[in-house]
């Protein structure tokens, strides 16, 4: 017996007009973290998919070698059956069945007669909810807890199925630090009971804190397999994007201008309880040219306050003024607030950024889609060479405009969302999150975006959970606490240190 539990020799998979997977080889050892990382659209997700019969054998070319033995699977059932269970980043849980419901969902625990047991299936699913640290009633339905819960169900779902190889796609992707924390201990506990994990992820801390090696993936291809003590942040950088970064982020010299948009005393309350302040009378402004960050905790009101000034997409009792040049506007609705030269990029670009089940021109055209009506009806060719010249332009991998936005990586349906913004010709955009989810090499590129946004006189407000990518890419910073401004900081004089002791700040009551 081989000391790997799996190998993957020379693994290709095409698509039509793409090749996703070129002769891949994967060596994964017995009881081992063994992490993935690569580009968006690399092709980590693939090889996954190839490994759990997602996509079936004679889809793809190469053997797979599952403890010593040749596997074929023509499905999902068939690599869950010899025990590798894979987590997808989408979570496929029913939000309407309870928790016991979904662990053992098609894998259900029969009594007499073949019915359902449902005492064995309470009793069973609390003693794996256990083994992953979760204390919930069995019976509680998916939809009354959090998303770092329901990821810890999906990996209690595994163990139900006596998993030996667990892949795990970004787990951590949706999950705040402190679930983020538990998760990897639950990883690394489950490698002490003979566990063996596949975890792909774009965080390069946690890659250093729970594997044991490495395999960076790029187009397509293998480049190197890095064991855990040779593993450093600029190694995989180099490897993942070709070349060094040695500079995260992309020179930038602001050519400021005037105001462009100011807020006044503006404030807003939860839209069910609405006696809970959550954007607490903040004032900021932005100039031409100018990219300002706005540095807050979770719930500090960072997209609160976002959601609420652009077109009152977010809560209820909302007040305070908006100036664009010093005249005063209204945005009391998105078209509204579109009109007044007012875009924002939602931190969740799956659920309110696109539609996935639309095309890329589509996508890129329906913030703006009036500026395409001749005589009453869409220009579908303008439309189309729109589109085309934005694919050009902000580098989205794809073969043509004509692809569902649903199919492209991360880092690409982040551009498709900032194309959209762009074509509307905004004054002003809000970007929150905007490399959230994606790697460093697509990162570099939104942040060369945006300063080509500023160069060209937008005003900029960038929210970021990330310190030193506000640090890196803003002229201007402010802080944001209990949906508060506790400080405004030139980029000269921020610190981390000063931006989270403002970020920890209460405000006066």
């Amino acid at each position: 017996m081989t000391t790997n539990i799996l190998e993957m020799r020379g693994i290709t998979k095409t698509f039509p007009g793409v090749k996703a997977l070129s002769a891949v080889t994967l060596d994964v050892g017995r009881g081992e973290v063994h992490a993935i990382c690569g580009e968006n659209g690399a092709g980590k997700s693939t090889l996954m998919k190839v490994l759990s019969g997602v996509y079936p054998h004679g889809t793809y070319t190469g053997d797979i070698v599952f403890e010593d033995e040749i596997v074929e699977f023509k499905s999902i059932s068939d690599s869950e059956a010899k025990g590798i269970v894979i987590i997808h980043q989408e979570l496929a849980l029913s939000p309407y069945l309870s928790i016991a419901e979904n662990i053992f969902l098609n894998n259900e625990q029969r009594g007499a007669l073949g019915l359902i047991d449902w005492n064995e299936t309470n009793s069973e699913a609390a003693k794996l909810l256990a083994r992953v640290g979760l204390k919930e009633n069995p019976t509680t339905r998916i939809m009354d807890i959090g998303v770092g819960k329901q990821q810890l169900v999906e990996i209690a779902k595994a163990l139900s199925k006596r998993v030996k190889l667990l892949i795990l796609d970004e787990p951590t992707a949706a999950l705040n630090d402190d679930d983020s924390d538990h998760l990897l201990d639950l990883i690394l506990h489950l490698k002490g009971q003979g566990i063996t994990s596949i975890i792909i992820s774009h965080k390069l801390n946690e890659i250093k804190k729970v594997s044991d090696s490495v395999t960076v993936i790029r187009d397509g291809r293998a480049i190197e397999t890095i064991a855990k003590d040779d593993v450093t942040e600029e190694r995989i950088i180099k490897d993942m994007v070709g070349r060094d970064l040695e500079h995260r982020y992309p020179d930038h010299t602001p050519d400021i201008g005037a105001e462009i948009l100011r807020v006044e005393d503006w404030t807003a309350f939860h839209p069910q309880d609405t006696t809970r302040m959550m954007v607490d009378h903040v004032n900021l402004n932005v100039r031409a040219g100018e990219i300002v960050g706005i540095a807050g905790l979770m719930g500090a009101g960072r997209t609160e306050f976002a959601m609420s000034l652009f077109g009152r997409s977010y809560g209820s009792r909302i007040s305070g003024k908006v100036f664009k040049h010093g005249v005063e506007i209204r945005t009391r609705t998105v078209t509204e607030a579109i009109d007044n030269g007012l875009a924002y990029a939602t931190e969740d670009r799956k659920t309110f950024g696109l539609n996935l089940i639309e095309d890329i021109k589509r996508n890129i055209s329906m913030a703006a889609l009036h500026r395409l009506v001749r005589n009453g009806l869409v220009n579908d060719n303008e439309e189309y060479q729109v589109a085309n010249e934005y694919r050009a332009s902000m580098n989205i991998k794809a073969p043509n405009v004509l692809v569902k936005t649903g199919k492209l990586s991360g880092g690409n349906q982040q551009k498709v969302v900032l194309s959209k913004w762009i074509y509307s010709n905004p004054d002003v955009l809000i970007l929150d999150e905007p490399t959230r989810g994606i790697d460093v090499g697509a990162k570099y590129e939104i942040y060369t975006i945006i300063n080509k946004l500023a160069a060209a006189g937008k005003g900029v407000i960038v929210i970021s959970s990330e310190l030193p990518e506000l640090l890196g890419i803003c002229d201007r910073i402010y802080t944001l606490a209990e949906g508060a401004i506790t400080g405004e900081f030139p980029i000269e004089s921020a610190t981390p240190e000063t931006l989270i002791k403002h970020m920890t700040m209460e405000k006066a009551r």
